[in-house]
């Protein structure tokens, strides 16, 4: 990205973030009585927590260590946080806005307002900590989808495909050893002839990742076929060449606008991202490019991170294409968002002859959290039939 471009993006998103962030802070210092030394404090540890979002994007760029890391950890920890305490003040300042035209509020809200203040303070933060809990624990636990498909082709060859799918990954700081290993032990269980990922490996910046080894987990995955990827927006964010080299040296073949013909059975297509204009200045190929060098008359799966243009895709030949990038809005209710924006926010469709399949993701971005949706890894059984 270029500098003034990503100058103009940190810019917006710090003027954001820190208007909702004073949002929430001048209604929870309403709640707190006037002259009490709590406001000091409140003030102190809200001001000291809501910074350490913005340090941590900084400091895992100039200066990756075990600060960081812990200051990463509570800056994604308060993203959640914050936006279940935006949602909670947006719905009590409505409240009282309907409630000076309707006055259903009952009169001992008037009579003493400083207790009633208090308690909505702790309803609150009681009910944050509960949400941002058990979203935490729902993100850890990714499931197993499976899917069980047929692709008839002129060409095909009669048999049976089973692949290991999985998108958005953000193999870093929050998505580290643990959660990679035990990503790693779900794919092999599945004895998958053909493990795929649809973008957004890496996290950004690939410190985190080469520092805590995590290619070394990619490295232990087993597959008859091989272990195929493509870029997504992320791997652009934090330097697409870098992370690709990376990968690559750890037994992941990077498939950037081009196809291979795979155990002359089928042909496998992976495109670049869809941002990679945004950030490199240069154009990805359309895929009817890409589809020139390939024979439609044989079975055909595309990665394509992004999930746009899937009318359009399903008239080129494509059998099934995979996508991911959308987290399904990772927590509610900004699967709302992406539901409007995308044809398939999460989920299996088949539009004409293609099956799509666009995945809600393996780990997180922000905070650690899931509400509204499960993390997976896609396991899809694959026939072929003449």
């Amino acid at each position: 990205m270029k500098t003034t471009q990503f100058l103009i993006f940190f810019s917006i998103v710090l003027v954001v973030y820190g208007a909702v962030n004073f949002y929430i802070y001048i209604r929870g210092l309403q709640a707190i009585p006037t002259g009490s030394g709590w406001r000091l404090w409140f003030s102190l540890i809200f001001w000291g927590v809501a910074s350490t979002f913005i340090l941590a994007r900084i400091l895992e760029r100039t200066y990756p260590c075990l600060f960081t890391g812990i200051i990463t950890w509570i800056g994604s920890f308060w993203l959640g946080f914050m936006l279940f305490f935006f949602l909670a003040v947006v719905l009590i300042d409505l409240a009282r806005l309907f409630n000076s035209f309707l006055h259903f509020f009952p009169s001992s809200f008037y009579a003493d307002p400083a207790p009633t203040k208090l308690i909505t303070l702790f309803t609150v933060l009681g009910l944050s900590v509960i949400l941002v809990a058990v979203s935490f624990i729902n993100a850890r636990n990714p499931r197993i989808k499976e899917l069980n498909l047929t692709i008839s082709k002129p060409n095909a060859i009669p048999g049976e495909l089973t692949i290991a799918m999985a998108s958005d990954i953000h193999l870093g700081t929050i998505i580290a050893s643990r959660k990679a290993n035990r990503m790693v032990e779900k794919i092999n269980a599945m004895n998958p002839d053909l493990v795929l990922f649809a973008g957004d490996i890496v996290d950004e910046d690939l410190a985190p990742v080469i520092n805590n080894n995590l290619g070394e987990a990619l490295s232990r995955i087993k597959s008859r076929l091989g272990v195929y990827a493509i870029t997504g927006n992320h791997e652009y964010i934090g330097g697409v060449n870098s992370a690709v080299e990376y990968l690559e040296n750890h037994g992941v073949r990077m498939l950037r606008d081009t196809s291979v013909f795979l155990n002359e059975q089928f042909y496998l297509v992976g495109r670049d991202d869809r941002d990679k204009p945004r950030f490199t200045g240069k154009p990805r190929k359309e895929l009817a490019e890409i589809m020139v060098s390939v024979d439609t008359a044989f079975p055909v799966i595309l990665m394509d991170h992004q999930p746009f243009n899937l009318a359009k895709h399903a008239q080129m030949g494509i059998d099934l294409q995979l996508s991911g990038h959308t987290h399904h809005g990772q927590i509610w209710p900004f699967n709302y968002i992406t539901d409007a924006i995308y044809e398939i926010s999460w989920g299996y469709r088949q539009i004409g002859n293609t099956h799509f399949y666009v995945s809600s993701g393996y780990g997180t971005w922000g905070p650690p959290l899931r509400l509204g949706n499960r993390p997976e890894i896609v396991k899809i059984n694959l026939r072929f039939a003449d």
